[in-house]
């Protein structure tokens, strides 16, 4: 709606529903109002400076008393889920709500279950203020689509296309995966990030692993979910030009499922840093990684699985550009023309023959795999940039 070219036709449709489903005005009235209350929330902690643990530990706490506020649970408890209409969110659990360390400080409520028997555990959700989440939706969908194709080939690969929804202009939501951590955090639960050995342990990833898994069997299926989760990745960010990779945006399931997360640079968009590109390689296949592929898959089953994948994209490829060509008049920042998908056309190597493409890839994943140190240098840099900011 705040996009000019795009909010009458939008608003007129808007203005149609409601007036066909008056029915369905209070329970959109309440997650409005509930969106309300969170940004107030998020404003309030980007007012705040908070360099120090002692400051952030007071703005939870006074996040946690704002959030138990009788105006508050009034408009926050007992609502339908922005992310899911068909989940209904119980109680806030105000105590256990905290925000995120992040630039953005997004907040990540807690809320009781009112229908344990569909899945167990609380339900959280994680909302966003600032950040335009309607180019992660776009690459969301996109990777969803991706793992359909594949799938209707016979090929799972474990994608994890988690929920993500823009509810305004930089405001949305993001479901929130559980039982998950950052590669970031578990380098930071198994050795220090300042330790410039942990540039080249490349077992810390396996440690962890064997740490959450009860049983060699149970280890074993985790690290066949890894290596196939991994393959898939690896595709997937590669065709979509998805930059930013560092250890906070990649994230593995206690079950071993790698997944990626924040999309804000994608088609090749690379982030840049004293004008040289700070990703040297065209998808991350760090040396954590080949350390689980060799001892569990092995590399030249890895590979065969990643071409496989790669080669059945390309022959969707005119699927795969038609859709993100329709969201070209969206407003989405590095989506603005048809030259924005030359990325995509490049990497799946449209003009040529499938052999050729085949050789393309596997040049691709050479490169990858030559160039794992400088993933690992990256990563480095990232968890030393990170600590001195808290």
């Amino acid at each position: 709606m705040d996009v000019l070219e795009s909010s009458l036709k939008f608003g007129l449709m808007l203005e149609a529903y409601l007036r066909g489903s008056v029915n369905h005005i209070p329970e959109l009235r309440q997650q409005m109002d509930g969106i309300g209350k969170m940004r107030s929330i998020s404003e309030l902690l980007h007012s705040k400076g908070l360099k120090d643990r002692d400051k952030k530990e007071k703005a939870r706490d006074t996040m946690q008393q704002v959030l138990a506020q009788q105006s508050y649970k009034q408009v926050l408890n007992n609502c339908v889920s922005t992310l899911d209409p068909k989940l209904t969110l119980g109680g806030l659990k105000d105590r256990e709500c905290r925000f995120y360390d992040s630039k953005m400080r997004p907040l990540l409520m807690v809320y009781e279950n009112p229908d344990p028997s569909a899945f167990p555990g609380d339900i959280r959700v994680i909302f966003k203020n600032g950040d335009d989440l309607r180019q992660d939706m776009l690459t969301l969908q996109i990777i969803g689509i991706m793992d359909n194709i594949w799938q209707q080939e016979g090929v799972d690969l474990r994608l994890l296309p988690y929920g993500c929804i823009s509810t305004g202009a930089r405001v949305g939501f993001i479901q929130c995966v559980t039982q998950a951590e950052t590669i970031a955090n578990i380098q930071k639960m198994l050795k220090s990030t300042r330790s410039m050995l942990t540039l080249w342990d490349s077992t810390l990833l396996h440690q962890w692993l064997k740490d959450k898994s009860p049983t060699e069997q149970h280890l074993k299926t985790a690290a066949e979910a890894f290596c196939v989760s991994c393959a898939g990745y690896c595709v997937a960010t590669y065709v979509l030009g998805i930059g930013d990779r560092h250890s906070d945006n990649i994230m593995i399931k206690e079950s071993g499922q790698l997944f990626h997360v924040d999309f804000g640079h994608f088609l090749g968009n690379f982030k840049v840093k004293f004008g040289m590109r700070r990703e040297r390689v065209p998808f991350v296949l760090a040396s954590d990684f080949e350390h689980i592929i060799d001892k569990y898959f092995g590399f030249n089953h890895f590979a065969n699985l990643c071409e496989e994948a790669y080669l059945i994209l390309r022959r969707r490829a005119p699927l795969l550009i038609n859709l993100m060509a329709m969201m070209i008049q969206t407003g989405i920042p590095e989506l603005r023309s048809m030259n924005d998908l030359n990325y995509v056309r490049e990497a799946l190597v449209l003009g040529e023959s499938e052999a050729v493409a085949k050789e393309h890839f596997r040049g691709k994943l050479q490169e990858a795999r030559r160039n794992a140190w400088s993933t690992s240098l990256n990563w480095y840099v990232h968890g030393l940039s990170k600590d001195n900011r808290q």
